[in-house]
């Protein structure tokens, strides 16, 4: 009796659990090495947020600190900013490997 009970608990969390999210989710990646510049910066203000943050992280040195420097992800985000307004058709890893991979 206790293991019917436990299994009915089981499953009325996981019905709750699931239809708390869409039965589609729509699955978002980005290949930043495809996506241009023009499209990068169009994406919605918290996943561009986001994919900078990852860029920072991607160029920093490997033995680099665990630190979240908002005013160098400021500064990478401008440059990576002018870099795509002169140039909207290159990739966003063309245009971070110009801009932020001197930061190495």
């Amino acid at each position: 009796m206790k293991r019917l009970w436990m299994l009915a608990i089981l499953t009325a969390i996981l019905a709750a659990i699931g239809g708390a999210f869409p039965a589609q989710a729509q699955k978002q990646q980005f290949d930043l090495s495809t996506i241009t510049c023009k499209q990068f910066f169009e994406y919605n203000k918290e996943n561009l947020t986001i994919m900078l943050m990852w860029l920072d992280g991607y160029y920093a040195e490997d033995d680099a600190p665990p630190i979240v420097d908002f005013d160098k992800m400021a500064e990478n985000s401008r440059k990576l900013g002018e870099y795509c307004g002169k140039n909207p058709g290159h990739s966003v890893i063309t245009a971070a490997d110009k801009v932020m991979a001197g930061d190495k």
